[in-house]
């Protein structure tokens, strides 16, 4: 379905107790979903001030000394936590690697949890730079937040497949959580036709809350092959699905392709992207409200982590 511009969805009603107000968002949720994939969201109940905080120490982080940002690389990671320099992911297999710096963490688990002691991606320690106290306690309290709304979001999710509104609690008992943080340099004058700030792409998981800074950069591809704004709204965030929702879905809702390029050339570029997924044994599968009569599904069932692991694979080359 065709689209030219990126909606906007107040989640004021979402919150209501009146059953018919949260079904009219879910409803404004799934046109969304069905056309762009993406969707801004406003009244959304996280503070500004928690907002504003979390740009401040992603400011503050990328800030610190190359050495001191090296020191916890994500390489030396068994659960993709820690800093990933400039030009380590390609997210585009076809385009130059990315023109972006970040830092990736997620809930605590310790090094001995069980699903930490398999090797799953998702489950693991942090690591957080020594020179910056009270960086991992801005960390949880914003996580803490966004896991609220990210549940809110799939259980309009739900309701927008003529779901029973709690259909994937259970799945998000012990969800696969991601947050990071982004810096974007400005795009160099002579960059190659083929760099981005972040190349051609589909997230990997359900689904992505992305707060960006008021540059803009951030496109999505419609059915055309053109690329359309996501334009920056104050007060707003930008929600996206990730590929499990198709999965889910038969192909009813869309993830589809974004990029960013910073085309500001004298200020960076900060976005906190937020990954919020089912937990790593939940199934994925077509939901019984997408099935179409006499036909199998379009995608084969898997687990959540399975999805996810497969994605790793493409992008660095390792398991999950």
């Amino acid at each position: 379905m065709m689209f030219d511009t990126i909606p906007l969805v107040d989640l004021a009603d979402a919150f209501d107790g009146d059953p018919a107000r949260r079904l009219r968002v879910a409803r404004e949720v799934g046109k969304a979903c069905a056309t762009a994939g993406f969707f801004l969201i406003g009244n959304h109940g996280v503070p500004a001030a928690l907002v504003a905080d979390q740009y401040d120490w992603a400011q503050r982080f990328f800030d610190l000394p190359a050495a001191e940002k090296r020191a916890i690389s994500l390489v030396g990671s068994t659960a993709g936590r820690g800093y990933e320099a400039i030009g380590e992911q390609q997210l585009d297999e076809n385009s130059a690697p990315d023109l972006k710096e970040s830092f990736y963490c997620g809930i605590e688990h310790p090094a001995d949890h069980p699903y930490a002691l398999a090797g799953l991606n998702a489950y693991g320690p942090n690591r957080y730079p020594a020179g910056l106290p009270g960086f991992a306690a801005q960390m949880d309290r914003y996580i803490a937040a966004q896991t609220a709304l990210g549940t809110t979001l799939m259980r309009l999710l739900a309701l927008s497949l003529d779901l029973d509104e709690r259909y994937f609690d259970p799945m998000l008992d012990n969800p696969m959580i991601t947050l990071r943080l982004l810096r974007y340099p400005p795009h160099p004058a002579n960059a190659r036709p083929d760099q981005f700030g972040a190349g051609a792409h589909t997230d990997w998981g359900a689904i992505t809350v992305l707060a960006q800074d008021d540059l803009g950069g951030l496109e999505v591809m419609n059915p055309a092959g053109r690329w359309i704004p996501a334009t920056p709204m104050p007060g707003t965030f930008v929600v996206n699905l990730g590929d499990m929702i198709p999965r889910w879905t038969n192909g009813r809702y869309r993830s589809n392709p974004h990029r960013v390029v910073n085309r500001d050339a004298g200020r960076e570029r900060y976005s906190v992207p937020f990954f919020f997924g089912p937990s790593y044994h939940s199934r994925v599968e077509c939901l019984p409200t997408c099935r179409v009569a006499g036909a199998e599904p379009l995608y084969p069932p898997c687990s959540a982590g399975e999805h996810l692991a497969e994605m790793y694979r493409k992008t660095y080359g390792i398991a999950a």
